[in-house]
C-alpha cells in the first residue's frame, strides 16, 4: 500500500518547509477553475466543466499539500496526503472519493470524449463541496 513514506522515496511527493503563499495562490487557482467550471456549464460545454472541475480540486488540493510541507511531482501522491489528512480527522472520506471521482471524469472526458451534462452538474456540486471542506482545513 501506497503512504507518504512510499511517496517520497519513490519521489512522487518532495518533503519541504509549508509554504503558505503558494498554499494562497494554489486556493485562488482552485476558485478560479471553479468559476471557469461554471461557466463552460452555462455554456452547455461539458467536457470542459468536467476537466475544470478537476483541475479545480487539484489546486485546492495542492493548497493543503503546500501548506503542510509537500510538493508533489505525481497526482496520486495527492491523493495519498489526502488519505492521511482523513486518518487524521481533517478531511471526510467522501470528499477524497470525490477527488478521485473527479479525477477519472476527468481522464475519461479528456482521453475517451466520454462526458455528460448529468456528469458535469455532479462534478460542479462535489468541486464545490471539496474546495468547502478546504477552506475550512486552512
Amino acid at each position: 500500500m501506497m503512504d507518504i513514506k512510499t511517496c517520497i522515496e519513490k519521489r512522487y511527493l518532495i518533503k519541504t518547509k509549508p509554504d503558505f503563499e503558494l498554499s494562497n495562490k494554489e486556493l485562488k487557482e482552485a476558485d478560479y477553475d471553479l468559476e471557469k467550471a461554471k461557466n463552460a456549464s452555462d455554456e452547455d460545454d461539458y467536457k470542459w466543466c468536467i476537466i475544470k472541475c478537476y483541475y479545480s480540486m487539484f489546486h485546492a488540493a495542492k493548497s493543503l499539500l503546500y501548506k503542510s510541507g509537500y510538493v508533489e511531482k505525481k497526482h496520486i501522491a495527492v491523493i495519498i496526503v489526502l488519505e492521511e489528512l482523513n486518518k487524521e480527522g481533517k478531511i471526510e472520506i467522501k470528499h477524497i472519493n470525490n477527488f478521485k471521482a473527479a479525477m477519472s471524469a476527468r481522464e475519461d472526458a479528456d482521453y475517451h470524449y466520454t462526458y455528460s451534462k448529468e456528469i458535469a452538474e455532479h462534478d460542479l456540486e462535489m468541486c464545490a463541496g471539496f474546495l468547502e471542506a478546504v477552506k475550512k482545513i486552512l
